[in-house]
């Protein structure tokens, strides 16, 4: 979905970003918004990113001990 800057300061930020790295607006707004997706996500605290991370592999699991890799490989790959 296409986004449509209609504020003529942003738009006026946007070019000035683009001129100084010497980008085109769309590269200079993506780069604006990586960098600040980043600045947001490192302010969260590292204990509650572990946290979810935790969660996260709780709902996996853990891996099956029984769990033969060959044979899987070797069934992928028609060895078997």
């Amino acid at each position: 979905m296409p986004l449509f800057i209609r504020d003529d300061d942003v738009t006026a930020m946007a070019e000035k970003l683009a001129k100084l790295t010497k980008v085109s607006k769309t590269d200079a707004v993506r780069a604006a918004l990586r960098h600040e997706l980043e600045r947001t996500r490192s302010s969260v605290p590292l204990r509650e990113r572990l946290a979810k991370i935790h969660e996260r592999a709780a709902e996996i699991g853990l891996p099956n001990p029984a769990f033969d890799m060959k044979a899987y490989t070797d069934e992928m790959w028609g060895d078997a």
